[in-house]
């Protein structure tokens, strides 16, 4: 008997099931959001195939009977958060030297600094000394206030990948700012994408960051010093997490500059590649 079409369109009774894909025994869900001809909306990743939904990502959702090529889609972030957080020296190969942290060190990136996958990284005219960080990212999937790890664990959507740019003179240095807000947050400092994967364990993933072809970071989650769920809830402690608020969680080893003509890959695996060129500012 002839095999169907690998992208063949479901049955009329089971159009609001999403597809399953595998991933080390597990079934993994990976969200994107993206723009088309008739505007953004959320989808599922489906091999080559866009299964568009509608409705709150984070919320009351179904999937629709409109099908796109992912091809013929623009990615963009895979969700609109709130507010940004990010953590420091949160792999040991990162402290360089500088004492175990007794507990997350937290700083905020402004929303401003979000970036799609695929576009580009921009550096400021003044800016020197300009870095990657390749990160795994948690995405908040329902309102988390003063929880455990435990509960932690129960409100995390899902994860996906960032690029935590950073201007190094901005943040040490006789001429350092007293707090990151430019080192860490210029417009497109926050790359985050390409898709939210659900279910997968995130506690344990080979991350790989690339600069021209070339592996510079690799390392798995499971060295991070401070699990998503521990930092999910010492912020939680202090502030109200929401549905669709992201939390970069550190990057591993040592870094380097970028400069404009490089291109940047965060790929983590069973999430994909966020992928961004570097660029000058505008004269």
């Amino acid at each position: 008997m002839r095999a169907p079409p690998r992208f063949a369109l479901p049955s009329p009774r089971s159009w609001r099931r999403p597809s399953p894909r595998y991933y080390n025994g597990r079934i993994v869900t990976r969200y994107i959001r993206f723009q088309s001809a008739s505007g953004a909306a959320y989808g599922i990743v489906d091999g080559d195939t866009v299964r568009e939904l509608c409705g709150d990502l984070f919320g009351a959702h179904h999937e629709t009977r409109t099908r796109h090529r992912l091809a013929d889609v623009t990615l963009l972030p895979p969700c609109q958060p709130g507010k940004i957080l990010a953590v420091g020296l949160n792999y040991g190969s990162h402290l360089a030297g500088r004492p175990r942290p007794a507990q997350p060190g937290i700083f905020y990136k402004p929303v401003t600094a979000l970036q799609s996958p695929g576009g580009p990284i921009v550096i400021p005219r003044d800016a020197i000394d300009v870095h990657y960080e390749g990160e795994l990212v948690a995405v908040i999937g329902k309102p988390v206030r003063n929880v455990t790890p435990a509960q932690a664990r129960e409100a995390i959507f899902g994860v996906t990948c960032g690029n935590d740019v950073s201007v190094r003179t901005w943040q040490h240095g006789e001429n350092k700012d007293l707090q990151w807000w430019r080192a860490k947050g210029c417009d497109t400092f926050a790359p985050l994408g390409p898709a939210i994967a659900t279910e997968l364990d995130y506690g344990n993933l080979l991350l790989e960051t690339r600069l021209n072809g070339e592996t510079v970071q690799r390392q798995r989650t499971s060295d991070l010093i401070f699990d998503c769920p521990s930092i999910v809830s010492f912020i939680s402690g202090y502030v109200t997490l929401l549905p669709g608020d992201a939390i970069y969680t550190g990057t591993p080893g040592s870094t380097r500059a970028m400069q404009p003509g490089d291109v940047v890959e965060v790929e983590i695996e069973g999430i994909g590649v966020l992928r961004n060129p570097v660029v000058a500012a505008d004269a």
